[in-house]
């Protein structure tokens, strides 16, 4: 195999100089040829990153952006509406109106109606606390609760239900001391003596009417 490499006849040389090699048969002689690896791959027509096949595996995961779902949230129009389901259902509520002439009125007109049997001295008191009532309620100082609470005070003792009034005076002072302390002492004063006047009135009222049923049982009158 000796003489395949060796280019033949130098004649020349001398006898203690190395053979010339034939290169180009051991290339014949040699493996398969390999690509350079300066060869450029060609670059992908969609524009996304291509792997070799060589470098992807079975369980690899795909490589690049994923697909984008029809399902996948997406961000709302400008301008659209929302369902109705969404829709705010909170509307201001009108709150009714009460009126100061109203609250004010039948109380004055049970203190008049307590004057001649009550001491001047506190009907002056009351007509004081009465006059804080018509101050604090048109300088807009008392809340809705209150004027609700002192209408149905004032119906209530208009209809001699003296109870249910004496109630709400009570609740007025535990939920709205700071609004109601200064004049409610006069309104809770006047509650009273109208009950103690309505009450003497019903018992005068019945003097004449157990005197003629008296009268009545005795013969010969």
């Amino acid at each position: 195999m000796a003489e395949l490499y060796v280019k033949p006849g130098n004649k020349e040389r001398g006898w203690n100089d190395p053979p010339q090699f034939s290169y180009g048969l051991q290339t014949q002689a040699g493996g398969p040829k390999r690509a350079p690896l300066t060869k450029r791959v060609a670059a992908p027509q969609d524009g996304s990153p291509r792997v070799p096949t060589s470098e992807t595996s079975p369980g690899a995961p795909p490589v690049g952006p994923p697909p984008l779902s029809s399902k996948a949230a997406r961000p709302p129009v400008v301008g659209s509406c929302l369902p109705s389901s969404m829709e705010s259902t909170n509307f201001p509520v009108v709150e009714c109106e009460i009126l100061l002439e109203d609250v004010l009125r039948p109380l004055e007109q049970a203190l008049e109606d307590c004057r001649g049997h009550t001491k001047k001295q506190v009907c002056d008191d009351i007509s004081r606390r009465l006059a804080l009532l018509q101050e604090q309620w048109a300088g807009g100082k008392l809340s809705m609760p209150v004027k609700k609470r002192m209408a149905l005070l004032v119906q209530e003792l208009s209809s001699h239900q003296w109870d249910a009034a004496d109630d709400i005076h009570r609740s007025l002072m535990v939920d709205h001391v700071t609004e109601v302390s200064q004049w409610m002492v006069g309104v809770k004063r006047l509650i009273a003596e109208k009950r103690s006047l309505s009450s003497e009135e019903e018992a005068n009222e019945e003097k004449p009417i157990a005197t003629a049923e008296q009268n009545q049982a005795v013969p010969g009158i």
